[in-house]
């Protein structure tokens, strides 16, 4: 008889697309799997590690730490790490986490399985027609469309840990889109570490657009939205499908990171300021009532009160709908912790990105405020407490605002589309009607 598997996944969603993968392909060679469990009662774990940042390394080596304890107590018979952590931290761990039977990185996980096979001398099957193993609520999913990057951001280590961007053939992904909406999915999240470049790997041009635009013609495709794009050689081409294609939201993820030219020169992302206000500009422009998400950094190396400044004053101009912000933490091998010194201190990062975020809390409640009184197209993702639990065009599951309507009002169905008035909204949630025609 198979063991059961439980797998644990942390970090990003790109991160969880792999587990599922990997779920399937589990599950059709017999094994029982679950994923993030409470209480993991299986008698195989799979940690999916991220290695991002140090807040990001640290849950990781934890996680790993207490499955080990748990091996080691009889509770679980065998202990299996994969991900962004092993993959750029191989030999090491091997050496301090002995009680680990097997480590993989970010791309050899399949290798897992055949070994676990191997090892239960039972026969192991790698059918190019699995799917995904969906952990999201069957209606969304996301959808990975490349790996790696080749931006080289002076902070970031990511590409130390993938390798330089490699883009999904577009049949494979359209494939697999036909099977998801064949599974129920109606949402799609699409995600990369930097989709604007997807494309470029293969024949050196842009081809999101025309990905995106085939995405949106496939039947039963009612969401699509985009994740993670680059402000450098921006493809304005992919305004127009999301102009022309109902279902392609009107909501981009674009980390910007900062604005000053001395910051935007220094993190080594090849544009300035002046561009970057002139995208901010045109995108607006281009799909009027866009809803644009985005990263923003403080305390970077050689940060200055001015430039500090200038991010504020920026921050309040582009009146983001969503924002994100974090102090800059050194990652080793990385062109910053090579080349400069980490000379903001703890104290001013933390002072920064509490007066940047204090100021992006007013934007969002402002702009959230103005939406009383509209119609909203949302769908429902979960019935919690007194109400049930959707979302706009507007928002990404997990990190964007929410609708919630009482369930006192009417039954409503997990996974479908409703017209909902706004009647009032917080810092970073709606409440609404539903709208009976």
């Amino acid at each position: 008889m198979k063991k059961t598997i439980d797998i644990i996944s942390l970090g990003c969603s790109k991160n969880l697309v792999d587990s599922e993968l990997l779920m399937g392909l589990m599950e059709a060679n017999g094994y029982q799997v679950t994923h993030d469990s409470d209480d993991p009662q299986g008698d195989i774990v799979v940690v999916n590690t991220c290695g991002f940042i140090n807040d990001a390394k640290e849950e990781s080596i934890n996680t790993i730490l207490e499955f080990a304890q748990a091996k080691t107590e009889g509770r679980i018979e065998k202990l299996f790490v994969m991900g962004c952590l092993s993959e750029r931290y191989l030999a090491d761990l091997e050496k301090e986490i002995p009680e680990v039977d097997g480590w993989y990185g970010k791309f050899n996980y399949k290798h897992l399985l055949k070994d676990l096979n191997e090892s239960e001398n039972s026969e192991y099957s790698e059918n190019s027609e699995i799917h995904r193993h969906i952990t999201t609520p069957r209606h969304y999913t996301y959808i990975k469309i490349s790996e790696g990057c080749d931006r080289h951001c002076a902070y970031c280590a990511i590409p130390l840990i993938t390798g330089k961007h490699q883009s999904r053939p577009v049949a494979e992904i359209l494939d697999e889109v036909r099977y998801l909406v064949g599974q129920g999915v109606k949402e799609f999240n699409v995600i990369a570490q930097e989709l604007t470049y997807y494309g470029v790997d293969i024949d050196g041009k842009q081809h999101i657009a025309e990905l995106i635009e085939k995405m949106a013609d496939i039947e039963g495709v009612e969401w699509i939205r985009l994740h993670y794009a680059y402000p450098t050689h921006f493809p304005w081409e992919l305004l127009r499908v999301m102009r022309d294609k109902q279902n392609v939201c009107n909501y981009l993820d674009i980390a910007l990171q900062h604005i000053s030219d001395n910051m935007l020169s220094r993190m080594k992302r090849y544009v300035t300021k002046q561009e970057t206000y002139e995208l901010v500009e045109r995108l607006r422009q281009e799909v009027p009532g866009i809803h644009l998400r985005t990263t923003l950094m403080v305390g970077f190396p050689g940060e200055t009160e001015e430039d500090f400044e200038e991010l504020l004053a920026f921050t309040k101009w582009a009146r983001f709908e969503r924002m994100g912000a974090f102090a800059y933490s050194e990652e080793e091998g990385t062109y910053s912790a090579e080349h400069y010194e980490d000379d903001v201190p703890e104290d001013v990062k933390q002072r920064r990105l509490d007066k940047l975020m204090r100021v992006q809390q007013n934007i969002s409640a402002e702009i959230e405020a103005e939406k009383i009184g509209t119609t909203q197209r949302v769908i429902i993702d979960r019935l919690e407490g007194d109400y049930y639990v959707g979302r706009t065009e507007y928002c990404s599951p997990e990190v964007d605002p929410e609708v919630l309507i009482s369930f006192k009002e009417k039954e409503l169905t997990i996974g479908e589309f409703y017209n909902v008035r706004i009647t009032d909204a917080e810092e970073f949630d709606l409440y609404a009607t539903t709208i009976t025609y």
